[in-house]
C-alpha cells in the first residue's frame, strides 16, 4: 500500500516540477512560459511607462520572446552573464530606459542607434573596451553611465549628443578626458574617478553648467586654472591625487561653499593631496580661509 500510494502521489505532481527536477522556485518569467502564456501579462504598466524586467536571472542569452514586446519603455537587464547584446534590441524602439549593468558585454550592436526615444543607458560593470559612434544617434540621451569597463577612448561623434546632461566614465583607462565631452554644453555631472588622468585641460572651461565633477583617484599633478572658469561648480572632487599647489583663482568657485569631506557632500574635497605649506592648515581651517589667503596671495 505505501508503496502504491508513493507513486500514486509522484503521478500527481505539478508539470512544472516533471519539468524542471527538483528546482523548487519559479521566476515569473519562467512560469508565463511554461503555462504557455503571452509574455507580454509580465509587462508593468505605470503611470508613465510600461516596464520589463529580467534581473538576476543568470541568463548568458536574452530569451527571444523580448524582442516582441515592443511597448515596452524600460528595459532592465542587469547583474546577469550576457556577452552579447543582440541587434534585435534596435526592435524595441519605444525604450526610454535601458540597463545593462553587471554583465559580461565587450560590445554594443549598431542597431542601438535605432533606440531614438532613449534618455538614460546603464552600461556599468560589463567588459567594453570601445562602445559604437552609432550610439551618438540616440539623440535625446540625458544619462549615460559607462563606469567599470574598459574603455580608454570615446568615439568623436559624441559630441553630438547635445542633450546628454550626466556622464558617468569612472574606473576605465581613460588618460585624458576625451575631447568629444567638452563639446557637451548640457553636461551638469561628469565623474572621471579612477582613471589615469594626469591633467585637466583646458578645454574644461567650456562645460558652462557642470555643477558635479569628480576627478579623484588619479594621476592628476596640477589644479587646472581653467577650472577655476567653472563658475557653476556645487561639488569638486579631486582627493588622491598629486595636486601640490591650488590656483589663486580658486575663490571664484563661490558655490562650493566649504571643504567637504564626506564623498556625497557638495563644496571642494581635496584631501589626499601632498599640497605645500601652508596649504593643509588651511584646508582644514575652511574654505573662507583658504580663500582668504588665495585672494591676498594673488593681490600682493
Amino acid at each position: 500500500m505505501g508503496a502504491k500510494h508513493s507513486r500514486a502521489s509522484s503521478n500527481d505532481k505539478d508539470p512544472k516540477s516533471l519539468l524542471l527536477g527538483k528546482r523548487q522556485k519559479f521566476s515569473s518569467w519562467d512560469d508565463t512560459l511554461l503555462l504557455g502564456k503571452d509574455p507580454r501579462s509580465l509587462l508593468k504598466r505605470g503611470m508613465r511607462h510600461v516596464s520589463f524586467s529580467l534581473v538576476t536571472k543568470g541568463m548568458t542569452d536574452v530569451p527571444d520572446f523580448l524582442w516582441g514586446l515592443l511597448e515596452v519603455q524600460k528595459l532592465n537587464l542587469s547583474h546577469n552573464q550576457l556577452r552579447v547584446l543582440p541587434p534585435e534590441v534596435g526592435r524595441l524602439t519605444r525604450i526610454v530606459v535601458l540597463n545593462l549593468c553587471g554583465n559580461h558585454l565587450k560590445s554594443l550592436p549598431r542597431e542601438v542607434s535605432l533606440l531614438q526615444n532613449l534618455k538614460v543607458l546603464f552600461l556599468n560593470m560589463n567588459c567594453l573596451a570601445e562602445v559604437p559612434a552609432e550610439l551618438s544617434l540616440c539623440k535625446n540621451l540625458e544619462v549615460l553611465s559607462m563606469s567599470h569597463n574598459c574603455l580608454s577612448q570615446l568615439p568623436a561623434s559624441f559630441a553630438d549628443l547635445s542633450r546628454l546632461r550626466k556622464l558617468n566614465l569612472s574606473n576605465n583607462y581613460f588618460a585624458h578626458i576625451p575631447i568629444c565631452v567638452f563639446s557637451l554644453k548640457e553636461l551638469d555631472f561628469l565623474h572621471v574617478g579612477f582613471n589615469r588622468l594626469e591633467n585637466i585641460a583646458e578645454s574644461i572651461q567650456c562645460l558652462a553648467s557642470l555643477q558635479i565633477f569628480i576627478a579623484e583617484s588619479n594621476n592628476i599633478h596640477s589644479f587646472s586654472r581653467s577650472l577655476c572658469l567653472v563658475t557653476t561648480l556645487e561639488l569638486l572632487n579631486l582627493n588622491n591625487n598629486d595636486i601640490q599647489t591650488l590656483p589663486d583663482e580658486l575663490y571664484l568657485l563661490s558655490r562650493l561653499g566649504r571643504i567637504a569631506w564626506n564623498p556625497m557632500d557638495k563644496g571642494l574635497h581635496i584631501s589626499h593631496n601632498p599640497l605645500s605649506k601652508p596649504l593643509p592648515e588651511l584646508v582644514e581651517g575652511g574654505l573662507e580661509m583658504l580663500y582668504s589667503y588665495l585672494k591676498d596671495k594673488k593681490h600682493n
